[in-house]
């Protein structure tokens, strides 16, 4: 039996013994008898776990060092592949890299270790060596396919790399329905549009407006060549920019756009500011935000010229500057819904409320306040008996002209029973709820999007 001063200096014993191989990993990290060493520690520490999968790992190690075939290689890679994504979708980003990096030293162009290397440095705030790997992975490697079971449809699904701004396709095309073949065009020469496998129909996943307008000419001309129906074709997606939005349904009855511009360089002075401002109609409060932002992430409200001009230098680029208009509810809360139509027709997605002004879904303390949760999902059984028939009617006629496949609305409704407009755009997150959350109820409301979705492609 152990001592109380033995156990201590026997458990230090093993860290620092783990940490001594975990340097020499770092220097051969395709040594089997290193992996080896390391399940000995883990399992000596009770982590079974971790101890199976370095062992797994040494052996899989020699063997390929053995064998050392084409064949051999391949299933080594796939294997450490899985390793891998199995600790990234836990979020231990530290093995995952570890796992990720021993698939590049078999295959140094291997693009799905590059693309979750990307997430895993998107997340952990290494931003440099996310862009590094994200172009990496890209210029290996354009074409991704995904499938399971006896999928009825090839859908082409066109994406972009440099930046965000695609639409979460994933709940929407799911591969036991859709062979997805995801193509990253802006990676691509146009000689590659030409050698695509076969696909039935292609969903432009492009749908960040203000992205979409950087690559419009390249999918116009891809477009151009294309015998297949097109989803969400980049004019409509276009169309949907926040400075061009007022304009586009400024003519609807019961709608209020607030006057927005996009600046695209600060103005030389404040007077050439208050000028623009006046202009376009802007009056204080005025709201700010780098173009392609959404989530909130430098979204401010200036009260001031002052207050504006240092937000301005802040973001040091392009962006957008909206009127404010005071949204609160009578009971003081602030509200945002949201509508996604699925082939123009409006189906609720959610309800946010807040009690700032700054609403999002993410950050509103929904799950802490079951009175929100009862509301929301009255929404979500009957959004016309919340919002009434008239909004329902005027919601329905936006879906007509934004004419979208698929895209989405934030809106609230104002005291006077007019929709106030945030953002209209196809690039509107669907997701599922944890089945143990308190937001589960969504998940209903959800398959129901899902199913009018795969309903509307059967129809193409």
């Amino acid at each position: 039996m152990p001592t109380d001063t033995q156990l201590p200096n026997a458990i230090n014993n093993l860290h620092e013994q783990a940490g001594r191989l975990e340097q020499e990993l770092r220097l051969s990290p395709r040594d089997p008898a290193i992996y080896q060493a390391i399940a000995e520690i883990k399992r000596m520490q009770g982590n079974e776990l971790d101890a199976l999968v370095h062992l797994a790992t040494a052996q899989l190690l020699a063997q390929a060092t053995e064998q050392a075939t084409a064949e051999t290689t391949m299933e080594t890679i796939v294997h450490l592949c899985n390793i891998a994504t199995a600790y990234f979708m836990q979020g231990n980003y530290k093995d995952a890299e570890h796992w990720y990096r021993l698939v590049l030293t078999f295959d140094p162009h291997f693009a799905i270790a590059y693309m979750n290397l990307t997430s895993i440095y998107s997340s952990t705030g290494r931003p440099a060596e996310a862009e590094i790997c994200r172009d990496q992975a890209y210029r290996n490697q354009r074409v991704f396919i995904e499938h399971e079971g006896n999928p009825v449809r090839r859908v082409l699904v066109l994406c972009v790399g440099r930046t965000s701004g695609n639409i979460p396709f994933e709940v929407l095309l799911p591969t036991s329905t859709c062979v997805r073949i995801k193509y990253v065009i802006d990676y691509a020469t146009e000689m590659e549009d030409e050698w695509l496998p076969d696909y039935d129909l292609v969903f432009n996943a492009i749908g960040e407006p203000d992205v979409a307008s950087l690559y419009a000419d390249r999918v116009r001309r891809f477009a151009s060549r294309c015998s297949r129906p097109i989803l969400n074709p980049h004019e409509v997606v276009t169309l949907t920019q926040r400075h061009r939005l007022a304009a586009f349904m400024g003519d609807i009855e019961d709608v209020v756009n607030m006057p927005c511009i996009r600046l695209d360089r600060p103005p030389a002075s404040s007077e050439a500011l208050s000028g623009v401002l006046a202009q376009k109609g802007l009056t204080f409060p005025v709201l700010i935000r780098p173009v392609g932002s959404h989530g909130g992430k430098q979204f401010e409200r200036c009260e001031t010229m002052a207050e504006l001009e240092l937000q301005i230098r802040a973001i040091n680029d392009i962006c957008y500057l909206t009127s404010y208009c005071d949204y609160a509810s009578a009971d003081g809360y602030y509200r945002k819904y949201r509508i996604i139509y699925v082939d123009r027709k409006p189906l609720p997605y959610h309800l946010a409320i807040s009690e700032h002004w700054k609403v999002h879904y993410e950050t509103a303390g929904m799950e802490q306040h079951l009175w929100r949760i009862d509301e929301e999902y009255r929404f979500l059984q009957d959004p016309e008996k919340v919002l009434g028939a008239r909004a329902m009617s005027t919601l329905a006629y936006i879906g007509s002209r934004l004419n979208f496949d698929y895209g989405g609305i934030d809106f609230t409704l104002l005291p006077d029973g007019r929709i106030l407009v945030f953002e209209a755009n196809p690039t509107m997150l669907v997701h599922r709820e944890h089945s143990n959350s308190g937001l589960a109820h969504k998940n209903f409301f959800v398959q129901h999007i899902v199913d009018a979705f795969e309903e509307f492609l059967a129809r193409l």
